[in-house]
């Protein structure tokens, strides 16, 4: 009947059974032949494979970790294969391949997790996390339980039409989902590698192909993984059209900075490295994700700006045709001042400061705004290099070398003075 749970097929209980029979001295001498054939060959493997630098080194490593446990499966599978013309029990080859496959499971995903993810604790917890499905799965599979499991989750269904749902096949969806996520990270994760090594693209456009790639790649295996395990697409089309409508209300914000993200990483507008100034904020680009920007200000601070308001606002970028910026250092003299020789120290104190540029088109010069009503004011204009060191202590800098210079000089920067009028006031005469 279809509601009767599969036989237990304990394989432990098998090879104790198996335990006196002489055949068991030639699976372990066959399963001992496989291990030494698979250290070998990968032990002539890991030779050829360290020679492997750039790119490919990432996979290479991965081959050397996984090499061993793979090739003694493989050898222990074929052995296997060509014993069973003569020997129908093979209850210790039976029993040593689903351990081998997952050693080499756990070690696979393992290496693609540790280059896919950057280190944490969450990476770690992946790692026992999966190992422990792995080896749990194994230990059901071995004691014959893993088909009476699958058999009870599959009991616990429901029917939409001609579709059949039930929690086996939730967690087959899930398994293969996570899996073809993973898989999709880690090809995205070596492509993204490639991209960043070539010179000659743009930073924010091999940014932009990275991040378009990660997201299809996600797609296509989301989109892959969910008919593999027998669930149509159509089903989802009335998921899709309330997702479509909780994004045009709820979630329009967060789509409005997914792709404004793509735009800033496409227009090429704002760049890595860019100083800008957006909502009264100034600092250097230092990531453009998909959903904000980070802006480091030069006294460390972080900005986390959604993109959506780069697009939207006024952005000052101070370094998008050219990195040379301009500093201004407002300085007020007396009017008893000998212009010229202010000017002449001002000029003096901007050529010796190593980060002020001296070209012909750049060169300092001092300008004469005004004059106001307590003195004359002037106007030291400086162009330099790096904006990215920052800007006061430049400023701090060239003030200290002018103060020095106009109190040897004997110039007064003034100070506020009013002239009071005390009107109908008789003088009173002293003797």
């Amino acid at each position: 009947m279809a509601n009767t749970p599969p036989p237990i097929d304990n394989l432990l209980l098998h090879l104790i059974a198996d335990s006196h029979h002489p055949a068991l001295l030639i699976q372990a001498g066959v399963l001992a032949l496989a291990a030494l054939l698979g250290w070998a060959t990968a032990r002539l493997m890991r030779t050829r494979m360290a020679r492997i630098e750039g790119t490919w080194a990432a996979g290479a490593a991965g081959l050397q970790k996984l090499g061993t446990p793979l090739l003694v499966l493989v050898y222990v599978w074929l052995l296997r294969e060509l014993l069973g013309l003569w020997q129908s029990e093979l209850h210790l080859l039976n029993l040593a391949v689903p351990l081998l496959a997952a050693l080499a499971g756990i070690r696979l995903f393992v290496h693609i997790l540790r280059y896919t993810l950057k280190p944490s604790e969450a990476l770690k917890t992946w790692e026992r996390s999966i190992s422990w499905a792995i080896w749990i799965g194994v230990a059901l599979h071995i004691t014959g339980v893993l088909p009476r499991i699958r058999h009870a989750l599959d009991t616990v269904s429901f029917s939409s039409g001609a579709r059949h749902f039930s929690l086996l096949t939730l967690f087959e969806a899930l398994t293969v989902i996570i899996l073809a996520v993973v898989l999709a990270l880690w090809v995205s994760q070596f492509i993204e590698s490639r991209l960043m090594r070539i010179a000659h693209l743009n930073l924010s456009l091999r940014m932009a192909l990275t991040k378009a790639t990660r997201t299809f790649l996600l797609l296509v295996a989301v989109l892959l993984a969910l008919p593999a395990v027998g669930i149509d697409l159509t089903v989802l089309s009335v998921f899709g059209g309330a997702l479509g409508v909780g994004l045009g209300f709820g979630l329009q914000k967060i789509a409005s900075n997914y792709v404004s993200g793509f735009i800033i990483l496409l227009d090429r507008s704002i760049r890595i490295d860019d100083l800008i100034t957006v909502d009264n904020k100034f600092g250097q680009v230092a990531q453009i994700n998909t959903r904000y920007t980070l802006l480091r200000a030069p006294d460390g601070t972080e900005s986390i700006i959604p993109n959506e308001i780069l697009i939207t606002q006024t952005v000052v970028n101070h370094s998008l045709s050219r990195p040379d910026v301009r500093v201004a250092l407002p300085i007020q003299v007396a009017y008893a001042t000998d212009l010229d020789q202010a000017r002449e120290l001002m000029l003096a104190a901007a050529r010796s400061h190593p980060r002020v540029i001296l070209d012909a088109g750049s060169a300092p010069k001092v300008l004469l705004r005004e004059f106001a009503a307590d003195g004359i004011n002037l106007e030291l204009a400086v162009w330099i290099h790096d904006p990215e060191e920052g800007q006061m202590n430049l400023r701090s800098d060239l003030y200290w070398t002018i103060w020095e210079s106009f109190k040897q000089a004997g110039i007064d920067i003034p100070f506020p003075q009013r002239v009071v009028h005390l009107v109908g006031a008789n003088p009173q005469k002293t003797t």
